[in-house]
Order: C-alpha cells, then sequence, then structure tokens
C-alpha cells in the first residue's frame, strides 16, 4: 500500500506500516539542504525518558487517591481490584489509540487531532473539553490546599481553633501558594522542565503510601478517639450498617455506595490531556516510546493506588471516610506523622497545577494562535489569567466542586473514552483498516462505553442533587 511504501516497509517483513509512518515521518517534509523550522508540535525533544515518566505519573496522581480507601469499603478487596485493573487497562488503550491517531498524521497535539478528524468544531470540542476539565482540576487542588494548609498550620502552631490571623485565611494561602510557587513554574517554557518538580511530588506521595501502611499496624479498629468515645459507631452510622464481624474485611460487597465509586476508579487514570505534549518534548520521540512511558507510569499508579486502597481499608474498615487523611485527623488531630503527609500531600498537590496548567495553556494557543511561533508575552499573559480565574473560583464559588463534577462527567469520559476513539476512527486511512475491521469495531466500542460511563456519573451527580447529599468521595 501507499502508506506501506512511502517508508519502505511493508507488513510481509514484519513493519507495521501505521507504526511506520509514525517512527519514521511523523512531521511534514521539508526541502533538502534547507534548515527545518521548530514549529509549535514540531522541535526536537530534549526530555529523558525518566522525567516523561515522572510527568505523566504526576499528570495521572490526582487527590482521587484519598478516595480509593472509601472506594474499597464500598466494593470490597476482589471486585475494587478487578475494577482497577479494567480501568487501568483501558487507559493504557486509549492512549495507544491516541498515539497512533497522532502517529499517523504527524500531530502531537490534541486540539490538533480533533481538527484532523471534524475540522475546526473537532479542533475547539477538544481544545474545550481539555481547558474545562483541567481548569477543574486545577480547583480541586487548590481547594485542598484552602482547606487543608490552615489546619495544618494550625496544628503545627498547636492551636486548638482558627484565631482568625491572616496566616489562617485559606484564601490569602491559596494566593500566597500560586504567587510563589505555583506561577514561577508553570511559567516554564516546556513541561520537561517540570520532572525534577514531578519526581518530588510523587516522593510526597511515596511518603503518603508509606505511612498508610504503616498506621495500618498503629490503629486498633473498632477505633476510640482521645477522649474514649466510640468513634466508629458514629461514622459507620453514616455509610453502612454495623455487625459483629465490623472489623473483618469484606472480599465482595454491594451497598447503596457502589455504584458511585465506579467512577472514582474510572477517572482516576485521567492524564490524556498531558500525553501528547510529553510525547512532543520526548527525546528520541516515536511512539513505541511514549507508549511505554504511558505503561510504566499506569503501573506504577495502580500499584500506589492499590496499596493505599489496601491498607487505607483495613486500618478503618468501614469506618473510612470519603477523605482518607480526614479519617486519620478524627482519630489523633495532633498525630505528628500524619501532619507531615497531610504536608506531603498539600505539597504533591500544588506541584501537581503547573502540570495541569500545561495542557489548558497549549490548548488555547492551538485555538487562537495556531500558526505563531512561541512569543514570551503570550505565554505569560495566558499563565496568569488562567491562575487568577482559577483563584477567584476557588474563593468566591462556595459550590465549584458540583459545578465542576458535573462538568467533570463528561469532560473525563471524552477525554478517556470517546475523543480518542472517535479520533482513531475517523483519521486511520480506510485501505488500512477498513470500518468493519477489529480494531475500528474495538474502538467504536470504547467510545460507546465512554457513553456509559458519562451516563452513569451524570446521573449519579443529579441523584446527590436531588437528595441533598454527597455519595461520591475523591476525584482526579
Amino acid at each position: 500500500m501507499e502508506l506501506q511504501k512511502l517508508n519502505g516497509h511493508s507488513k510481509d517483513n514484519g513493519f507495521d506500516g501505521l507504526d511506520g509512518l509514525a517512527e519514521h515521518d511523523e512531521f511534514l517534509p521539508h526541502k533538502a539542504g534547507v534548515k527545518k523550522e521548530n514549529h509549535f508540535t514540531d522541535f526536537e525533544g530534549k526530555t529523558s525518558f525518566g522525567m516523561s515518566i515522572f510527568n505523566l505519573s504526576n499528570a495521572i496522581m490526582g487527590s482521587g487517591i484519598l478516595g480509593l480507601a472509601f472506594a474499597m469499603a464500598n466494593t470490597g478487596i476482589i471486585l475494587f481490584l478487578m475494577l482497577l485493573v479494567s480501568i487501568a487497562l483501558l487507559s493504557a488503550y486509549s492512549i495507544h489509540l491516541l498515539l497512533k491517531s497522532a502517529g499517523v498524521v504527524g500531530i502531537r497535539a490534541y486540539e490538533q487531532l480533533g481538527n484532523r478528524a471534524f475540522g475546526i468544531p473537532g479542533k475547539i470540542l477538544a481544545g474545550c473539553t481539555i481547558s474545562v476539565h483541567n481548569i477543574g482540576a486545577m480547583s480541586s487542588y487548590l481547594f485542598i490546599v484552602k482547606s487543608e494548609l490552615p489546619l495544618v498550620i494550625q496544628a503545627f502552631l498547636s492551636k486548638q481553633e482558627n484565631t482568625g490571623e491572616w496566616y489562617l485565611n485559606g484564601n490569602y494561602l491559596i494566593i500566597i501558594v500560586s504567587v510563589a510557587i505555583i506561577l514561577p513554574l508553570a511559567l516554564m517554557k516546556q513541561l520537561g522542565y517540570l520532572g525534577y518538580t514531578s519526581g518530588f511530588s510523587l516522593c510526597c506521595m511515596v511518603f503518603f503510601v508509606i505511612s498508610v501502611i504503616f498506621k495500618k499496624f498503629n490503629i486498633p479498629c473498632p477505633l476510640v478517639d482521645q477522649h474514649q468515645n466510640n468513634f466508629t459507631s458514629d461514622n459507620v452510622i453514616k455509610h453502612m450498617n454495623v455487625t459483629d464481624d465490623f472489623c473483618e474485611p469484606k472480599m465482595f460487597t454491594t451497598n447503596s455506595q457502589t455504584a458511585y465509586t465506579i467512577p472514582i476508579l474510572a477517572f482516576a487514570f485521567v492524564c490524556h490531556p498531558e500525553v501528547l505534549p510529553i510525547y512532543t518534548e520526548l527525546r528520541d520521540a516515536n511512539k513505541k516510546r511514549m507508549q511505554n512511558i504511558a505503561n510504566v507510569s499506569i503501573l506504577a499508579m495502580f500499584v500506589m493506588y492499590l496499596i493505599t486502597a489496601l491498607f487505607g481499608y483495613l486500618t478503618f474498615f468501614g469506618a473510612v471516610e470519603s477523605e482518607l487523611l480526614h479519617t486519620y485527623s478524627q482519630v489523633d488531630a495532633l498525630d505528628g506523622l500524619m501532619l507531615c503527609v497531610r504536608l506531603a500531600v498539600l505539597v504533591a498537590v500544588t506541584l501537581t497545577v503547573p502540570v495541569v496548567l500545561f495542557p489548558i495553556r497549549r490548548a488555547l494557543l492551538q485555538m487562537f494562535f495556531p500558526d505563531k511561533p512561541f512569543n514570551w508575552p503570550v505565554h505569560i499573559g495566558i499563565t496568569l489569567c488562567l491562575l487568577f480565574v482559577v483563584n477567584l473560583l476557588v474563593i468566591f464559588v462556595p459550590t465549584i466542586r458540583d459545578i465542576f463534577g458535573f462538568i467533570g462527567a463528561t469532560t473525563a469520559p471524552s477525554l478517556i473514552f470517546i475523543l480518542p476513539a472517535i479520533f482513531y476512527i475517523r483519521i486511520i486511512p480506510e485501505d488500512q483498516e477498513p470500518l468493519r475491521s477489529r480494531p475500528k469495531i474495538q474502538a467504536a466500542c470504547f467510545a460507546a462505553l465512554g457513553v456509559v460511563f458519562m451516563v452513569m456519573s451524570l446521573s449519579f451527580i443529579i441523584i446527590d442533587w436531588v437528595t441533598g447529599e454527597s455519595r461520591s468521595g475523591g476525584g482526579h
């Protein structure tokens, strides 16, 4: 076929034509003897394999890890493990679709893939989906800073209650954190430069995981607080019925909360807006190398998620709350180790914000300045505007999590399932893979699965709004 001849390879010698184009002809040809100009998505990457893993792992790792023990409590260990394995594999397959589509057309920008598949509407859809989803993620991270950092400072100062000082005001603190830490990192020209901070962020989360394991062997069941009151009973009443085997692990269980845990797990591996920017900046980039980065990152996060959920659940069983750190603070609010853990989690989510901001800025550049070279004033201006908007949302909109919960229920399934699948179906040439070929049928089923997740998530949120309850713990 023409695509195979273009690269001088054929499937007869064991070389896949689509991969050949992705690896050897990913960008537009240029005249001999003329220096190739580096465009927005066309330059030589300099980020190492390891740094790329740090950045993608940091993008995957979200605040949702704090809700996974609660998810296990409402599914049982075996069902949770089955769901976690399935969703990790689906996420890796989704990235495979994205990378293969990008390789065939020589484009490493999500928005331009949308443009190639569906024209301007596809480009706008992809850009807006990425922007809205990541703004929601940034807002959720800063909400954690707003709510947790004053409590950590208060505990370190041995204050029993918030006495109103400015340094205990969450609104002031998120502004300080945004200006002093997030802004300088977000102004980096390339995402690869954040590999070191991403590595440190992951180290903080590893410390969190190790502490969860340690606490499993130091907290008795049933729980008793410092005032010798039965802590377990009040919390269990909220979530489940108390039984004689309360402190026994459940291998498989279902209750009114079970269905709400599925979206939590589904969104735990959302990193797709960051995949192509990381691919663009990867040294010696090719589809196989980037897929390996994705696989290693997903595997690493799978292990961390499983350990956190398992040991968190085996510590508190049915008393575990939707936010794991809050459950520890109910046992001993001034515990030194858990104070350090809370601080480490705050550092981790803070250092994740710049990584999440990069795809939004890139999407805006692709939509409004697609043909312009890098420009520092535009780069800085978009960064400042994004941080300003997110800070305003976190400060002045008290129900922002409900708003972005609704938006996230549509954007997350779109980014994980629907858009990669439909882009793949539209972009891969029919002479390579007909519409009725197995890969495209699989992609179509994958998109349909995304629609199911979207309908299910929206249904849960609407039920929450109608009943006035909040049943889903955690988020990305």
